[in-house]
């Protein structure tokens, strides 16, 4: 997750949104945004996709990477 997180955070500051208002305009909590962007393990898909759709992406299933 800390890799979705670092992108969120990454396009958020590149399309100039603060937390406030990239959490408003995606339908998202505050606290959802700032726990993403800090790479909390224990958050919801559904939520993560409601974010990345922001920046027309998904996240999808594929090989972990170590």
């Amino acid at each position: 997750m800390h890799t979705i997180g670092k992108f969120i955070k990454t396009e958020r500051k590149k399309a100039g949104l603060t937390q406030v208002e990239f959490a408003m305009r995606s339908g998202l909590g505050l606290r959802f945004v700032r726990e993403l962007e800090q790479g909390k393990q224990t958050v919801r898909l559904d939520k993560i996709n409601q974010a990345l759709a922001m920046f027309g992406m998904e996240a999808v299933p594929g090989k972990k990477v170590m």
